[in-house]
């Protein structure tokens, strides 16, 4: 795969806007209408003050024509104030309203054609400088639940990329406030242009195993050290994603497997493993480098919480094996600890 094909589409980021856009037409419209008719009132309450060239009464209709001449320009001359007050309130009332309608007009061209041409161009910015960001492929059921576990264990939304070919899916993972991009995750362009190379982290959830293990492939190659998660439903395939280059593979079903057999040993096993995985539960596991102070004590030892497992190399060891005695520089451990320190 090439990732500099001719028909490769131009792939962006974006984020939702904090206002809807027909929330702030509505507002404009309505103010401006506002402005409009407080002119358009006392012109006609002191339309006596008001004379035309022609000599001809003030009508309705000339004083409609009259004010909104007024408020966009400054007027023709056919209909002028002849009156003291109808001058002053032209002077102190219809000038500052032609001034914010002006003000309304050119807001309104700034937010819907230059707003759009600067927004495009801070979030090409923002996707040139991504860095420690983690990548969602595919926001079904499990990729949206995903995104919002992020978001409730304390990660910033837009440090969270969507990358989705489904424009109904983006819409939704915008509405969580995440960047989103709409494109196809296995091909290479997709991948390079949510900079994955600088990426904390991959998770692959594209809701079919083979489209899984093909974006794992690719984001293996362009990204040799990341750490991707990726969703399997046939149990047939956890070894295969796992030789694309997977570093987590996680079979939903399985899951739910374990969870439900825990169950018939124990009322509250099932209780317990839910409490470690959801954000809300009071203990949660994680995983963390040694450090120097600790290297030599027993897995035992550490005071930051409990520990269960060592990772040393391509070796894994468990609290009860005669390895967990002694801990070694650049050993990572799995330790459940306290919620509030997760």
């Amino acid at each position: 795969m090439r990732s500099d094909d001719a028909d490769t589409p131009k792939y962006r980021l974006r984020r939702q806007s904090r206002t809807p856009v027909w929330l702030s037409l509505s507002w404009r419209a309505l103010l401006a209408l506002a402005l409009l008719g407080v002119a358009l009132a006392v012109h006609w309450f002191d339309r006596d003050g008001l004379r035309q060239n022609s000599g001809e009464p003030v009508t309705f209709a000339d004083i409609l024509y009259f004010t909104m001449i007024t408020v966009t320009t400054v007027g023709y001359g056919d209909i002028v104030p002849v009156t003291q007050q109808a001058r002053m309130f032209d002077t102190f009332v219809v000038t500052p309203i032609r001034l914010f309608v002006w003000l309304i007009f050119l807001g309104t061209a700034y937010d819907f054609l230059l707003k759009r041409v600067w927004e495009k161009w801070r979030m090409t910015v923002i996707q040139r400088r991504l860095t420690d960001h983690v990548i969602v492929t595919g926001y079904g059921t499990s990729g949206s639940e995903a995104v919002r576990e992020l978001v409730r264990r304390g990660a910033d939304p837009q440090t969270v990329v969507v990358i989705d070919d489904s424009a109904r899916a983006l819409q939704q993972a915008e509405a969580c406030g995440a960047t989103v991009m709409e494109g196809n995750a296995t091909r290479n362009a997709a991948l390079e242009a949510a900079r994955i190379e600088t990426a904390r982290a991959v998770i692959v959830s594209a809701g079919r195993d083979d489209t899984s293990i093909l974006i794992v492939l690719t984001a293996r190659r362009l990204a040799p050290d990341v750490p991707i998660s990726v969703v399997i439903r046939s149990q047939d395939n956890e070894a295969i994603a796992h030789q694309a280059g997977a570093n987590t593979v996680i079979n939903p079903a399985s899951f739910a497997g374990l969870l439900l057999a825990g169950s018939t040993h124990g009322a509250h096993t099932a209780d317990y493993m839910a409490d470690l995985a959801a954000a809300g539960g009071r203990v949660a596991l994680r995983e963390r480098a040694v450090t120097a102070e600790e290297v030599g004590k027993p897995l035992s030892g550490i005071t930051t919480g409990l520990g269960h497992r060592i990772y040393r190399g391509q070796q894994v060891f468990g609290f009860w094996e005669p390895e967990a005695a002694r801990l070694e520089a650049d050993d990572q451990i799995v330790e459940v600890v306290p919620r509030a320190e997760g």
